[in-house]
């Protein structure tokens, strides 16, 4: 489906912002890679770009590749900008250039859905999803690209269907130079976690696409270049269950017929463990990574959380089930909750021992506009406007007490003889589980064997011998290579060495606390 149009042609340029370093952009990652320089391809600015009049022209930046040239600014008519709040302090500086060449700019995504405040010097606000708004921003648009004298805002009442979304415009980025690529089967949540603003954004009933629709941008990310992990990006892929077991028959068809080219992954809350009908197909679909907001081993902090559902099964027990489908689980942690004690850092750290998750995004609470939280927070008069802090949440622990409790989990947690440690426990336990097929014939190219040693080479360089952590690298490495296990080096070595890298500078005060603070750093991804 795409938009209507009224017989006029439009120039809009998409510019999608540049990550602030974060725990989860695997900046760190890259210069190990063969030309990576992104996380994902941008699901919301790619849909809007496919959503345009076909008689409208349209390009696509992203920043985290590369930053908007003077002659892209003076091609287009108007400029659309998208992201989160991470990105607040980018979006800003993308208006700034646009507005210099007196171009009008729009501005959507979850931080502005949110936040309209946030945002005073955009032309444009289009709050909500994709709908009735985005239908009267075009018609704007169509009728006139000048700058409005003020600031306009358009709230989405009526949403377009996800089963009429259009294909991303994928064909727009280049999706080789991404870590992952990113695709979207449903939208919104059931629970209601205090501290989440997805369902205050985009509902408590999930919607969705149909098994064909995420077929064909599968094939279409295919024909694009992309051969690695594909993340969906939903909320919660289990959200609807049943859309779930009805989807993954079709991953699993599509899967044997490709020749498994593509590894998939996905965000799930932890009661999935009960569920080993979805575990199964999820396993014969090519899952290899679920993200778990854990968040807590405590369960009296769950409880106060409104995460109940985390408690369904026994937390070690659900993180083991899901190990043996041959799926690692990442989770998400939060420290500086109302029920954290003196000693909760050597409790979580005790977990991640035990759990052996190897990745864990270990953050500060913060409190998010359209939560429980946030509103809860507000009324207690604990909220905290103070752009110079981690986190904006008035602890009932001391600040400086909190801050050092994170620093020290993170510097236990990412030591690299622990990391590798715990990497080794996935390659010996988890990943044996996996699905077991040959090497497709799409895979054995000179341009993909060229690929790996390519990646061989910076790691072993960078990290085998300019590395700090050599002696444990190589430890583990030889390991993999005795056993042939190629591809396990490569991708358990690019994630450990962002871990370790990134863990350094938080604990040394160069990074946020929390991948959501409102704390304002420059971007320390480079656009070149």
């Amino acid at each position: 489906m795409r938009a209507e149009s009224n017989g006029t042609s439009r120039k809009i340029l998409c510019v999608f912002p540049r990550y602030t370093s974060s725990f989860g952009t695997f900046e760190h990652a890259y210069p190990l890679t063969d030309g990576v320089r992104a996380f994902m391809p941008p699901q919301g600015l790619l849909l809007l770009a496919a959503y345009l009049p076909k008689e409208w022209q349209v390009k696509f930046v992203d920043e985290n590749l590369r930053r908007t040239t003077k002659e892209e600014f003076e091609w287009a008519e108007a400029v659309f900008v998208s992201g989160m709040h991470i990105q607040r302090q980018q979006m800003n500086d993308i208006c700034r250039r646009a507005h210099e060449f007196d171009l009008p700019v729009a501005l959507g995504g979850p931080s502005v859905s949110a936040c309209p405040d946030y945002y005073p010097s955009f032309d444009y606000l289009h709050v909500g999803e994709l709908g009735d708004a985005t239908n009267q921003l075009l018609e704007i648009l169509s009728r006139d690209t000048s700058r409005p004298e003020q600031q306009v805002v358009l709230t989405t009442k009526d949403r377009v269907p996800m089963t009429e979304f259009p294909i991303p415009a994928y064909e727009l980025a280049d999706v080789k130079r991404y870590f992952l690529g990113s695709i979207q089967y449903s939208s919104g949540c059931p629970y209601e976690c205090e501290f989440c603003d997805i369902p205050g954004l985009y509902g408590r009933n999930p919607r969705i696409k149909s098994p064909e629709q995420i077929i064909a941008e599968l094939n279409r990310l295919r024909e694009c270049g992309m051969t690695d992990t594909v993340y969906f990006v939903d909320d919660n892929f289990i959200g609807n269950r049943k859309a779930a077991l009805d989807l993954l028959p079709h991953l699993i068809e599509w899967q044997k017929k490709t020749g498994y080219v593509m590894r998939l992954a996905c965000e799930a809350t932890l009661n999935i463990a009960k569920r080993p009908e979805i575990l199964k197909k999820m396993q014969e679909a090519y899952f290899i990574t679920i993200f778990c907001g854990i968040e807590t081993p405590d369960p009296d902090a769950l409880k106060a959380m409104n995460k109940d559902h985390n408690m369904m099964v026994p937390i070690l027990e659900g993180v083991r089930t899901i190990n043996s489908y041959g799926m690692e689980v990442v989770s998400g942690i939060i420290m500086g909750l109302d029920t954290d004690k003196p000693g909760t850092s050597e409790a979580l750290l005790a977990f991640v021992e035990e759990s052996r998750i190897p990745l864990l995004t270990i953050n500060l609470l913060q409190a998010l506009p359209k939560t429980p939280l946030w509103d809860r927070l507000e009324k207690e008069g604990r909220l905290v406007d103070d752009e110079g802090r981690d986190s904006n949440v008035d602890f009932l622990l001391p600040y400086d007490e909190v801050v050092a409790s994170w620093k020290h989990a993170m510097s236990v947690a990412y030591e690299p003889e622990k990391v590798y440690e715990r990497f080794q426990y996935q390659c010996d336990n988890v990943y044996p589980h996996r699905l077991k097929m040959p090497v497709p014939d799409e895979m054995k190219t000179w341009a993909n064997i060229k690929r790996g040693l390519v990646m061989m080479r910076n790691i072993f360089w960078k990290v085998g011998v300019l590395g700090d952590y050599r002696r444990v690298f190589w430890k583990f490495a030889l390991g993999r290579i005795r056993r042939g296990d190629m591809e396990g080096l490569i991708g358990c070595t690019m994630i450990a060495h962002h871990l370790i890298t990134f863990a350094r500078a938080a604990t040394s005060g160069k990074q946020n606390a929390s991948n959501y603070s409102i704390r304002l750093r420059e971007a320390s991804v480079p656009a070149e």
